[in-house]
């Protein structure tokens, strides 16, 4: 499977061969061994994938379930009559098919997937940048796509990437694509990095959005087992960063985490969109309009997910 796809999630090798995720982690680190693979959290890749990027046909079959309820989790921070950019990538895609529900709304890309996921919504209106074709992932780069941004300013975009670490923030394997990102950034008051749990602790090679830089991250929750994940969502949201956790059929299932020492739950309405950490000051990118985020005291729960408030731990 690993050679085929070039990835593959732990969850899905444990699906397919019928057996735990326990047994393919110690088969995985037994392969890896004997140089057949590299392991990566929440999966496996081929040797030296720290540089290889995986083409659109593998990633569209990896952590479906999952890229599924961050789509719904993060299509509810969209207003109506909003402007947004939305980048290349599968999970970005899902996201898309869900915007072409909300009046109003114009989005700029540079993916074809996500133009053609918005296509037939007739009140949406779709910009798309120029640039050179990239095949792999359906995306336009190149010079032609970073001048077409220049001058533009919408509220808030919408990533994902490679790899996302609390060190380096959100990074990608491929140079063209990672400056493209960087541009459409520029464009934005806020940044809201799509990312599932196998991404967290990842590093790729080209940096795209530094972790000071993110506004929000929308992800799943990782399995009970996956220290390093819950370890890496920890160190973001001790830097600053919002942490959106979908919930939801293929999620993964981990300790619960809540924002005040209670552990209250509260409604989330649709219309709510700020949702900062406990005791942070974060002054919100020029052009939003916003004034300093105030701490917010519990967990928000609603529709297709809920908003986890990570405190950062005291030193």
């Amino acid at each position: 499977m690993v050679r085929a796809n070039g990835a593959v999630s732990l969850r899905e090798l444990a699906r397919v061969v019928q057996t735990s995720e326990v047994t393919v982690r110690r088969d995985v680190r037994a392969l890896e061994a004997e140089g057949l693979l590299d392991r990566r959290h929440g999966g496996a890749v081929l040797p030296g994938g720290f540089t290889r990027e995986s083409g659109f046909p593998q990633k569209s079959h990896l952590a479906t379930a999952e890229k599924t309820a961050i789509a719904d989790l993060a299509a509810g921070f969209v207003d109506e009559g909003e402007a947004i950019v939305v980048g290349a990538g599968t999970t970005t895609q899902e996201l898309a098919r869900r915007l072409a529900r909300v009046p109003g709304l114009t989005v700029v890309t540079n993916s074809l997937l996500v133009a053609q996921a918005l296509a037939h919504a007739n009140r949406v209106e779709v910009v798309m940048t120029g640039g050179t074709l990239r095949g792999s992932n359906y995306a336009l780069v190149g010079s032609g796509a970073e001048q077409s941004l220049q001058g533009l300013r919408v509220s808030r975009a919408f990533l994902s990437g490679s790899g996302l670490t609390a060190e380096r923030g959100l990074s990608t394997s491929n140079m063209l694509s990672a400056s493209v990102d960087r541009a459409l950034v520029q464009a934005a008051g806020e940044v809201v990095v799509l990312a599932d749990h196998t991404k967290l602790g990842s590093d790729t090679m080209f940096q795209t959005v530094p972790t000071d830089v993110i506004t929000r991250l929308v992800t799943d929750e990782p399995p009970g087992h996956d220290d390093r994940a819950a370890t890496e969502l920890q160190a973001l949201a001790d830097q600053g960063v919002q942490i959106a956790v979908a919930s939801g059929p293929g999620a993964g299932q981990g300790p619960d985490r809540t924002g005040g020492p209670d552990g209250a739950v509260g409604e989330r309405r649709a219309s709510r969109r700020d949702v900062p950490l406990p005791g942070q000051r974060r002054n919100l990118p020029p052009g939003n309009g916003g004034s300093p985020l105030r701490p917010a005291p519990s967990l928000a729960e609603g529709p297709g997910g809920r908003i986890a408030d990570l405190a950062p731990r005291r030193r």
